[in-house]
């Protein structure tokens, strides 16, 4: 719900996007992707798009959005290295623009922009260059983050908080179901409009100042229901429905109410699939299999939807059996092999020195 203002509770993952860099001559940044194999580089003078290396796109948007907020970025030569599995689900790409603008604002003679700006800038580069018309959730969180905690955001205002997660006694295991629909890109896009939509519709009856889904109580998306398409009645009650959800998720946490949290997860899933209908038969069944399993609090699929991963609250004493199982009856039930991972709430980027010898 980021891109309709509302709230949203994040927690960043212990894999990163690792950038090791130095300020280099002349007027290009030069990149080097480990994972990819590829070098990229561009004029800091003339930042167009690459048709051959789509990854770099994101560090490069990153660089324009920079510049074109008046900040002077100096040319760095970089490696980079991501941990992050890819198209998953899981913000790699969040991860790749956020070090890239760590690594420029660092290197600045001037001094480095403050986080929001940071966090900012990656989210125009991937609405303006990549062309994701994503939110702020995912570049808000990777530098934000702080170990042990979800990050509680108003995506409206920007002002969060930091909610614990008791590390000790749960885990935070994600379940990647190694399917990537081709509805995954557009139907994003398409969710987004519908979404926009909808708040305009409901705009020109109400009295309320509607901006955004987020500006929608539950009585006033039913009493404007019939303004309303149906698919934009269910995006929209997905919508206000969730930011209500995370609200008192956020509750639950304060409270140390792991339980109320689980079943909120669970209900978060059933309106991505039903409502918002950005599941899949896959995700589906991992969700299934996950609360089937002793220790499993709650389970919900993440990222955008149509593939990628569940993520799910595990007893962490449980957490490796409930880990092998996913793997075992997933595969019995689709014949695909998962990944599972036992992710901890992790901080989120940091600059540290590197000294070669």
């Amino acid at each position: 719900t980021d891109y309709n203002g509302g709230f949203v509770m994040p927690v960043a993952i212990d894999r990163g996007m690792h950038i090791f860099f130095r300020p280099a001559r002349g007027k290009k940044v030069r990149l080097w992707s480990e994972n990819y194999g590829e070098m990229d580089e561009f004029d800091l003078e003339d930042i167009r798009p690459s048709d051959g290396s789509p990854w770099a796109n994101y560090s490069r948007g990153v660089a324009r959005a920079m510049s074109e907020s008046g900040f002077a970025i100096r040319p760095i030569d970089a490696v980079l290295y991501g941990e992050v599995p890819i198209g998953a689900g899981l913000s790699s790409s969040a991860a790749l623009e956020v070090a890239t603008a760590l690594a420029l604002s660092a290197s600045s003679e001037a001094g480095g922009l403050d986080k929001k700006k940071l966090a900012l800038a990656c989210q125009k580069a991937e609405n303006e260059f990549v062309g994701v018309n994503c939110g702020i959730m995912d570049q808000f969180v990777s530098i934000h983050a702080v170990s042990d905690s979800a990050v509680f955001l108003d995506c409206r205002s920007l002002d969060y908080a930091l909610l614990p997660l008791d590390a000790d006694r749960f885990s935070v295991v994600v379940a990647n179901t190694m399917v990537e629909h081709e509805l995954g890109a557009s139907a994003y896009n398409d969710r987004r409009a519908t979404c926009e939509m909808a708040a305009r519709k409901i705009n020109e009856m109400a009295e309320a100042d509607v901006k955004h889904l987020r500006d929608v109580s539950p009585d006033m998306l039913e009493l404007f229901k019939e303004t309303l398409t149906s698919t934009e009645y269910r995006r929209a009650r997905h919508v206000v429905g969730e930011n209500n959800r995370v609200l008192q998720a956020a509750g639950a946490l304060k409270n140390g109410d792991y339980a109320r949290f689980g079943e909120l997860m669970v209900d978060s899933h059933r309106s991505l699939r039903d409502d918002y209908e950005v599941s899949c038969g896959e995700l589906d069944t991992m969700v299934d299999i996950a609360m089937e399993c002793e220790g499993v609090l709650g389970a919900r699929m993440t990222g955008a939807g149509f593939g990628g991963c569940t993520v799910n609250l595990v007893e962490a004493r449980r957490s490796a059996a409930v880990s092998g199982l996913l793997k075992r009856e997933y595969e019995r039930r689709t014949g695909i092999k998962p990944d599972v991972f036992n992710f901890k709430a992790a901080g989120g980027a940091c600059l540290s020195e590197v000294n070669f010898v």
